[in-house]
């Protein structure tokens, strides 16, 4: 299996538990590394036989930017179905930064690292 990766997609949203992560929202940032078999784009030389990193980084955008939900985990889960909503793409990994998270101690970044595939 071929692998594409998007690395640090960022992008402001209103996902937590608490009401403050709501209405102040904060920068979260993903990383993609979709598997699929590139052969054929390559041998045709065609964007249309592969997945198009472009829109996946816009529709990836959208869902950190769109409709709030309470945990990184649900987050995570609409990112990897978003992806293999992609025809080419046949499994994804994705790890969701959250380097604000209200956390009372001194830290760098919390993530949540999931695999989903078709089968």
């Amino acid at each position: 299996m071929d692998r594409v990766a998007l690395r640090g997609l960022t992008a402001r949203g209103h996902h937590g538990v608490f009401s403050e992560e709501r209405e102040r929202g904060q920068t979260f940032v993903v990383d993609l590394d979709m598997g699929l078999d590139t052969r054929p784009a390559a041998t045709e030389d065609d964007l249309s036989r592969t997945v198009h990193y472009g829109i996946v980084a816009e529709e990836v955008v959208a869902v950190l930017e769109g409709e709030p939900v309470d945990l990184i985990e649900t987050l995570a889960q609409r990112i990897a179905d978003t992806c293999l909503r992609h025809d080419a793409v046949q499994e994804v990994e994705v790890v969701v930064h959250k380097p604000e998270a209200p956390i009372t101690v001194p830290f760098e970044d919390v993530t949540i690292t999931i695999k989903r595939s078709r089968a």
